[in-house]
């Protein structure tokens, strides 16, 4: 006899932001350890959770609910890990029973990234599957939102109720507010209706059985063969962003310095990049003219550009060379100088995102012994990091710890991309230029960076041919190196880009252009597979050409996959004779299932039966 069994899926983080070090154990691990219906110790789950392996993506829960139902959740509280392997998560979506959707009422982050990133993917997914939005925690301050530039306005307040409960109508969900963890609304608020859903969820499966019962009963003669399932798809597994490291370690390798910082005794203190520092900041926009005062129209950012920093461009300054190639480094004066003293942190601190407010905080402190000096120097930061026309207010910014990197809501260095601010490079493409930024290419392109300072004539040319990518391609290869994300229009621009990322050897951007052709493919219907012009032979031995072997492993097996409808195309016969034996031996359906099926139809039609399977 079969087990029955519930399978619920928790989506969401019900952690409090702001007192992460006393957070509680969790919503979906606290019901299961504390309800009465569900058997099974905390170690017991707790082992359960810890040796997944099968599913990296969610944390796994098993027990058993009213005595001899098998209870099995999977809960993932991070859209990152839900994002990186998607064919897991939508297929866990996708076989869920229940899906119980959960944020902090006190972490507005955590509400955005349930509305903005899972509840899309649930509403493709979701087939009359009930669903439960807990709101979780106490709204400890629901004042005036702070103005902080850090801080954006939305972020500092709470989620209120109604906006819990317009999500839940999108969805057609029931909200439930949970203030706390405890017996009541674990036990009996929350368990109560999740135990209401379960128990419908039970009975919709019963029937469903009773009647494939009923069906199979009702025909004594010869049983129709059975179809397997085709195996399993290659799981691609994304590569880790290493963004953020890219740009600090530019900091520290010294290549395509094109600015010094000196302090008022005219003594050098650090190198840097202009265009990192013009990323974040319209005070060294200011400074090195990619914007003016009348672009900006914010007089304490220009105030704070004339008190902080002022340009050398003295022919005699001291150290500075007369014969460098090429131009020599901006030299910059810095006037404050407690301010000068801290550079060096504070640079560091801007090249790993300007997030981090409490370690530099720390190594300002380090430095500096006397309290009112550091909070100058924090403040003076933060004027630098001000965004125009906005207020400074220096509340609740150390709130921003656990935020994304200000590259995500500043000034990018999308803004620079194919723009010639700042450029010190141009690459030639199809009778076209293309501006670009050697620091940030150095940082984020290894063979880039042999280029740029080996002994190539790269090195030291300014203008550069680029063959064998079409312009559209090359700009797209750039928007990842400058973001750390890209858009292919199509198939075949994603073959383009991987072709481009492998002739640049950025493996993480193959993965990309891998998993979004892999995503399109699978999300075609048989119909639009069977009439598309997309030769799928070539595209394998484009893959295989150019050692994308996950791709070209994948693509074998789609083609196995969907043999009916491939095998009928002219380009079928372009397979090598391996790649011929390993379709002809993973298809589905089977020669065997085709066979079987013959008979039956043939054993049928002689009876004058009604077909079970036709």
């Amino acid at each position: 006899m079969t087990e029955l069994s519930i399978h619920i899926v928790a989506l969401g983080n019900e952690g409090d932001a702001f007192h992460q070090d006393n957070r509680p154990s969790g919503l979906i691990r606290t019901y299961l350890g504390r309800s009465p219906l569900v058997s099974g110790d905390e170690s017991s789950l707790l082992l359960n959770a810890t040796s997944t392996v099968a599913r990296p993506v969610f944390t796994e829960y098993q027990a058993s609910a009213f005595g001899n139902v098998k209870l099995v959740v999977h809960d993932c509280p991070v859209w990152d890990i839900f994002d990186s392997d998607w064919y897991t998560s939508r297929n866990l979506i996708g076989s869920a029973d229940i899906i119980v959707i959960k944020y902090n009422v006190n972490d507005k982050f955590s509400f955005h990234e349930v509305k903005d990133n899972y509840i899309p993917v649930i509403k493709r997914a979701l087939n009359s599957v009930p669903v439960i939005i807990a709101a979780v925690g106490t709204r400890q301050n629901e004042e005036l939102p702070c103005t902080c530039p850090l801080c954006t306005s939305d972020r500092g307040s709470c989620v209120s109720t109604t906006e819990g409960i317009q999500l839940a109508k999108e969805l057609g969900a029931t909200y439930l507010e949970l203030h706390s963890l405890d017996d009541f609304y674990i036990g009996k608020y929350f368990g109560g209706v999740l135990e209401y859903f379960m128990i419908q969820a039970l009975n919709q499966k019963t029937s469903e059985k009773m009647k494939k019962r009923k069906m199979s009963n009702s025909f004594h003669g010869v049983r129709p063969p059975q179809l397997e399932q085709p195996e399993k798809m290659p799981v691609l597994k994304a590569e880790a962003s290493h963004y953020n490291s890219d740009l600090n370690n530019l900091l520290f390798c010294c290549q395509c310095v094109d600015v010094v910082f000196y302090n008022p005794d005219l003594k050098e203190v650090a190198e840097a990049h202009k265009i990192v520092l013009c990323a974040v900041s319209h005070v060294f926009m200011l400074l090195f003219n990619v914007k003016s005062p009348a672009d900006i129209q914010d007089s304490s950012i220009i105030r704070t550009t004339q008190d902080l920093f002022a340009i050398n461009r003295d022919t005699a300054f001291p150290g500075a060379s007369q014969d460098s190639p090429g131009n020599p480094p901006l030299r910059v004066i810095v006037k404050d100088a407690l301010f000068c003293s801290c550079l060096s942190d504070i640079l560091r601190f801007i090249y790993s995102g300007a997030f981090q407010w409490e370690e530099l905080e720390e190594d300002i402190r380090k430095k500096l012994k006397d309290s009112g000096d550091v909070s100058n120097v924090i403040e003076k930061v933060k004027c630098i990091l001000k965004t125009p026309g906005k207020i400074n207010c220096l509340r609740n910014c150390k709130t921003y710890q656990a935020r994304k990197p200000l590259w995500f809501y500043n000034t990018s260095l999308k803004f620079f991309l194919n723009k010639p601010m700042l450029a010190d490079v141009v690459f030639e493409i199809q009778g076209t230029t293309v501006p670009a930024h050697r620091a940030i290419l150095v940082a984020r392109c290894e063979v880039m960076a042999a280029m740029f300072n080996g002994n190539y004539m790269e090195a030291k040319s300014v203008l550069i041919p680029v063959y064998g990518v079409s312009k559209e391609t090359f700009l797209s290869f750039l928007e990842y190196l400058y973001t750390d994300s890209c858009c292919p229009a199509g198939i075949f621009q994603a073959m383009c880009l991987l072709i481009c990322a492998e002739m640049y050897q950025v493996s993480r951007l193959q993965h990309i252009c891998e998993l979004f052709i892999i995503t399109q493919l699978q999300s075609m219907p048989s119909r639009e597979l069977a009439s598309m012009n997309l030769d799928i032979v070539d595209l394998l031995k484009k893959a295989k050409f150019h050692h994308s072997e996950c791709l070209s492993t994948w693509l074998l097996h789609f083609i196995a996959t969907n043999y009916l409808i491939f095998s009928q195309k002219p380009e079928f016969q372009d397979l090598s004779v391996e790649e011929r034996s390993f379709v002809e031996k993973h298809r589905w359906p089977s020669n065997m299932y085709l066979k079987q099926l013959a008979e039956y139809r043939k054993y049928i039609h002689s009876r004058k039966c009604r077909c079970l399977v036709m």
